[in-house]
């Protein structure tokens, strides 16, 4: 991890994934399901957790946006797409209130987290790198 890398982990407040992204962790990762059933089970997840609420949602763009109510809140934008049949991926993108102009990295590891649980929802493919 170089030195810019580093420093845009900890001091912003703001991370996304995307599919090459120089840290594996947050590269968009691919479940087999199609976009309809990704999208519901995304919003399911989001909805059992009290952790979340949900702001808005549109199934024709594949966008769930939520508050994240943790230790500290966030925004969180998930954005389902499907690229193939039964391969649809999914981006995160979260920024994290704070009033200062960094979060020492919170918004860098709640994305692996998310990630995390949604693989235990859907069937994991992986990420653009592991194709």
């Amino acid at each position: 991890m170089s030195i810019r890398q580093q420093f845009d982990k900890f001091f912003n407040t703001h991370s996304e994934t995307k599919e090459n992204h120089w840290d594996p962790k947050l590269r968009t990762h691919y479940f087999k399901t199609t976009k309809e059933r990704g999208f519901q089970a995304v919003e399911d997840f989001f909805r059992r957790s009290s952790k979340y609420e949900i702001v808005g949602m549109s199934e024709q763009h594949g966008e769930i946006s939520v508050n994240f109510l943790g230790r500290r809140k966030a925004f969180v934008t998930a954005t389902i797409i499907m690229v193939q049949p039964f391969r649809t991926a999914i981006d995160l993108s979260i920024t994290t209130e704070s009033i200062v102009p960094f979060d020492l990295g919170y918004s860098h590891k709640l994305i692996p987290k998310i990630y995390d649980d949604l693989k235990k929802e859907l069937a994991y493919i992986g990420t653009s790198s592991e194709r």
